[in-house]
């Protein structure tokens, strides 16, 4: 598949030699406060981030601080603020609106505190990047879709429009599915995005989708687990679960439906690898690095062709067959997986 995009690519070996790099930073005997600025952290996914993120930073005696701006683009930008105010010399953010954050991040570079764009992009060239590589995400998700259901009628259930996120997993999966589109073999029959990434708007979309095509859908590519819930509720209310549903970030529920048969893949992002990136990033950046002095971090050019000092973190894809490696990981137990599967039906479960 030809790339049209420079990218660093970092395993969980790679980021044991980013370590040594951070140690080295805190060679001076700063204590060093790190600032996390959550946007929504009521979803599962960021808790496991956050224990990273600590385990990491007490390592070497940081501090941690962070707020949570409840899904609101106005808290977020008062919360910088506060982060900035209580000392912290660099920033982890999670934006929830990756334009509206803007004020916020250029008040605290211009204020000497280095800003990391976490899992979201940030397009600032002065902010570091730090995320999974959601475009080949989204690839994953549609070719074990398109596996499962090589011709029908498809639909993509997006993600929130703020999140640049969204619009680089569904660039993926349309990247894959084009080929089947031009032959005629798959026809979308609906594409929305999901306000928030709220399962329960994502539930209201595929209702719509649903009604309007009289329930003919054979196939849907969600594109994380809380828009994959949704979806899954609107098809067994119509008595069409067990059709492909892809998800992404290996949410307890998402996994459970891989081992129940009500959705196909779920892409695996360690969290617990991009928190304890993040924060050896972090810890680099207060002790004096620059951006191009980061381990194995690479020059990106985003969509706008802003140039971004970058690491893309690599996911991998979870589907009945291989549903041990989450549990063998430690990322999860056997009893949240296989919650309610029957003996003999899922090898993982037995």
């Amino acid at each position: 598949m030809k790339k049209n995009m420079s990218r660093s690519l970092l395993t969980a070996a790679a980021v044991l030699s980013l370590v040594a790099g951070a140690s080295s930073a805190l060679a001076q005997n700063k204590k060093i406060t790190v600032g996390v600025s959550w946007s929504n952290f009521q979803e599962e996914r960021w808790k496991t981030d956050e224990a990273a993120i600590k385990k990491e930073l007490a390592t070497v005696g940081a501090d941690y601080v962070a707020t949570d701006a409840q899904s609101s683009t106005a808290k977020q930008l008062s919360d910088i603020e506060s982060l900035i105010a209580r000392g912290a010399d660099v920033l982890i953010v999670l934006a929830q609106d990756s334009q509206a954050v803007e004020p916020g991040v250029t008040k605290a570079l211009n204020e000497g505190i280095p800003v990391i764009g976490y899992d979201r992009l940030i397009e600032n060239p002065n902010a570091f990047y730090l995320t999974f590589d959601n475009k080949k995400v989204g690839e994953l998700q549609a070719e074990y879709v398109l596996k499962q259901q090589p011709k029908g009628n498809y639909v993509y259930i997006k993600g929130s429009s703020q999140d640049p996120n969204a619009d680089f997993l569904n660039s993926g999966q349309k990247e894959v599915l084009k080929p089947s589109i031009d032959k005629g073999d798959i026809k979308i029959v609906g594409e929305q995005y999901t306000d928030g990434w709220l399962p329960a708007n994502a539930q209201r979309n595929m209702e719509q989708i649903l009604t309007a095509n009289n329930n003919k859908v054979d196939a849907v590519v969600a594109s994380n687990d809380g828009t994959a819930g949704g979806a899954v509720a609107a098809l067994a209310a119509q008595g069409l679960a067990g059709i492909p549903v892809s998800g992404q970030d290996a949410d307890g529920a998402g996994l459970n439906r891989i081992a129940l048969g009500t959705q196909t893949v779920d892409i695996w992002k360690d969290a617990r690898l991009e928190g304890k990136t993040a924060a050896d990033i972090a810890i680099q950046l207060a002790g004096g690095k620059k951006l191009t002095d980061i381990k194995d971090s690479a020059p990106w050019k985003s969509p706008k062709g802003q140039t971004l000092q970058a690491i893309f973190l690599q996911p991998q894809p979870i589907t009945k067959d291989n549903l041990n490696l989450v549990i063998d990981a430690g990322w999860t137990t056997k009893d949240v997986v296989c919650k309610g599967v029957q003996k003999g039906s899922v090898k993982a479960c037995d």
